[in-house]
């Protein structure tokens, strides 16, 4: 018999309305205490008011797991990166500074540094997680490959990103233009060269066509 598809999780930044849903389910999950480990970031506040929901993407290789002087952050089989441990964190903030997406957070006054696992609680037993359960514009969605190839024909899912001259492969997909001739997203383009930068804002952040 085939080997079902897993679900996964899928970012479409073209789709987020900045309605905060996803920020307050966040805070629902029985793993981050009542806090939310998401945020929504705007993409270019001074021209839109377009804005990008900003989760943990769940590296292959975290940098934030490797740098950690007290091995408190861990890496499932299944590939999430979770908080740190509360045992072992000893609130450095070398994780913080790491992480190239900007997703860990030090919570000072549990001397704890808390982050999204993809409400491990949840996907483990292949529940969405909290966020996209009640995204109302599926920005953020929880699935198979099949799934959204299906619903999306004209986006693809990108999950290696560029880094100067590193790639960093991704558990977390960002859905793109298929009529892009890239198989990664190029983060420094974007964030430290402007003419390059919104060229490629421009195709991740593209409406789909009907």
């Amino acid at each position: 018999m085939p080997v079902p598809e897993k679900n996964e999780f899928f970012v479409d930044p073209g789709r987020c309305i900045g309605c905060q849903s996803c920020v307050q389910a966040c805070t629902e999950c029985d793993t981050h205490k009542g806090q939310s480990m998401i945020q929504l970031d705007f993409i270019d506040r001074s021209a839109s008011t377009q804005t990008v929901p900003i989760v943990c993407m769940h590296c292959d290789s975290p940098t934030c797991a490797e740098v950690c002087p007290a091995d408190a952050i861990k890496r499932t089989e299944d590939g999430i990166v979770q908080t740190a441990r509360k045992p072992r964190c000893i609130a450095c903030n070398n994780c913080v500074l790491a992480c190239p997406f900007g997703v860990p957070k030090m919570n000072t006054g549990m001397n704890l540094m808390m982050k999204c696992d993809m409400c491990y609680d949840r996907t483990s037993i292949g529940l969405k997680p909290m966020c996209a359960s009640v995204c109302p514009s599926q920005a953020l969605a929880f699935g198979t490959r099949e799934e959204m190839a299906r619903l999306r024909p004209n986006a693809q899912p990108l999950n290696t990103f560029r880094f100067g001259n590193q790639l960093i492969r991704t558990k977390v997909n960002v859905m793109a233009p298929r009529t892009s001739s890239e198989d990664h997203v190029d983060v420094t383009a974007a964030m430290y060269e402007p003419a390059i930068g919104h060229d490629v804002l421009d195709d991740v952040f593209a409406e789909e066509q009907p």
